[in-house]
């Protein structure tokens, strides 16, 4: 694994090749600046100030060149105005000529970022490294770039490597590192007290067992807050069985795993002063003679009755029955993050996840948290009045909507059922997966989401925590 903190660097004045800033109002004046063999070269390249667009600047011997790049607007850098850099540039050290790079840091380590696990000869790049004067800036930088690793890598991961025991080693691994209590529930503890994720995990095979797995972290002064992830290590869909193009992805359903265990360890890594139970709700969606079936109606830990209308609507399952267990701690706040809808991804597409919650506060924090760490969110409505599309004729609710509209919402409205009154609750209906490279996001397993809720949570419990 990358060790990122080797790719951001304090800047002591070492060696190192400067890269030149430029914007479209910028440009001008800035060639007016280079010499003219430079601005002979960058008129033979035909250099225009475009979006990503560099170039070499040769200097006078032939290790002494340069970088000019373009940006969007050099006094207000994105996280991602390094990224192509980052991850095309030869390996070295570089410096941003003229001011800091502030937030591109992620980026630029971000674009390093590589998974090759299963590659017998994996490609050898050396590190480009990027010096910055604002130290302070780089351990909490490096830390939300090790979260973001984590669930590209869990997430990357095939299923087969990645069941409800993998995941659970994973949390281990989390607990152990930070002094967090690990506790997990499976077998018949498991049927007995969480009977709907007994139910979408039984038809698995036994190494691939479900189970809740729980981490719990801090001191009991502190505020409680929960984190709860859905963990479907595998989605065949069922006896409601996916195509086969909808079941390529599968491996992804346990993105919302994976982004509460990276979240929980960036709370603990920083000493939040929080009260952390975070939740996983890990089990395989597959098909056997035991699998639950259509028709069938599961008793919740709650005690709602659920009627089944499609076995391929099992996240808001399991997270039904976490939820609920987080919710008996009474926690002041939870937050969800859940691959959990196709209709997600209708309405916002891959890249922009739909943000629920209860509390408009907390909804607009998060919002906050995605515009300052370029991590959006968009926010839609729990809509209490397609709560009817969930009812059902022999139970408290039925699992799937009795309309093709609305996914997401009545999604999110069947989960609110299990969120307790008077908790402030977030779920994020995340996608976990870029299904096409941009500059520092490569294909594959995204945190999408993450780094929205931990700017929230930063805000809201760093400055409770020095009151």
């Amino acid at each position: 694994m990358t060790d990122y903190s080797d790719l951001i660097q304090p800047d002591k004045g070492q060696d190192a090749r400067p890269i030149h800033l430029v914007d479209k109002k910028s440009y001008d004046e800035w060639l007016k600046g280079r010499n003219p063999r430079e601005r002979a070269h960058l008129a033979a390249v035909g250099f225009k100030p475009d979006a990503f667009v560099h170039a070499i600047l040769p200097g006078d011997d032939p290790d002494k060149w340069a970088v000019v790049t373009t940006v969007a607007n050099v006094d207000s850098l994105s996280a991602w105005c390094l990224a192509k850099l980052g991850q095309i540039l030869p390996e070295g050290r570089y410096r941003v000529e003229g001011r800091q790079p502030g937030k591109a840091l992620f980026g630029w380590m971000s674009a390093q970022y590589r998974f090759d696990t299963y590659k017998s000869k994996p490609p050898v790049k050396g590190p480009r490294v990027l010096l910055t004067t604002d130290v302070g800036s780089i351990a909490p930088m490096v830390a939300e770039m090790h979260a973001t690793a984590l669930v590209r890598d869990l997430v990357n991961t095939p299923a087969a490597d990645m069941g409800p025991a993998a995941i659970e080693k994973a949390a281990e691994r989390i607990a152990k590192a930070h002094g967090g209590k690990l506790t997990v529930t499976k077998g018949e503890a498991l049927e007995q007290g969480y009977p709907m994720i007994h139910a979408v995990g039984r038809a698995a095979a036994k190494h691939h067992a479900p189970r809740l797995i729980e981490i719990e972290w801090g001191k009991d002064s502190h505020p409680r807050i929960a984190l709860v992830g859905k963990g479907i290590s595998f989605d065949s869909g069922g006896l409601d069985i996916k195509p086969a193009a909808g079941m390529r992805l599968m491996k992804k359903d346990m993105g919302g795993a994976a982004h509460v265990l990276a979240l929980a360890e960036l709370v603990m890594a920083s000493g939040l002063p929080v009260r952390l139970h975070c939740l996983v709700a890990a089990a395989e969606n597959a098909i056997s003679g035991d699998a639950f079936r259509p028709g069938d109606v599961l008793k919740s830990r709650l005690g709602l009755t659920v009627e089944i209308g499609n076995t391929d609507a099992e996240g808001r399952l399991v997270l039904g029955d976490a939820l609920t267990r987080a919710g008996e701690a009474r926690p002041e706040l939870i937050v969800d993050f859940a691959t959990l809808t196709g209709a997600a991804r209708v309405a916002l597409g891959p890249d922009l996840p739909p943000l629920f919650a209860n509390d408009d506060a907390l909804a607009d924090a998060m919002l906050a948290g995605g515009i300052e760490r370029d991590d959006p969110l968009w926010r839609m409505p729990l809509w209490d009045g397609y709560a009817d599309l969930l009812e059902t004729d022999i139970a408290d609710l039925g699992n799937a909507g009795s309309s093709p509209f609305a996914g997401s919402i009545t999604a999110a409205l069947f989960l609110k059922r299990f969120v307790p009154e008077g908790v402030a609750w977030a779920h994020l209906d995340t996608f976990a997966w870029r299904p096409s490279a941009k500059p520092g996001r490569p294909k594959g397993g995204a945190a999408l989401g993450l780094r929205a809720a931990w700017a929230m949570l930063q805000a809201r419990y760093n400055r409770r925590g020095k009151n």
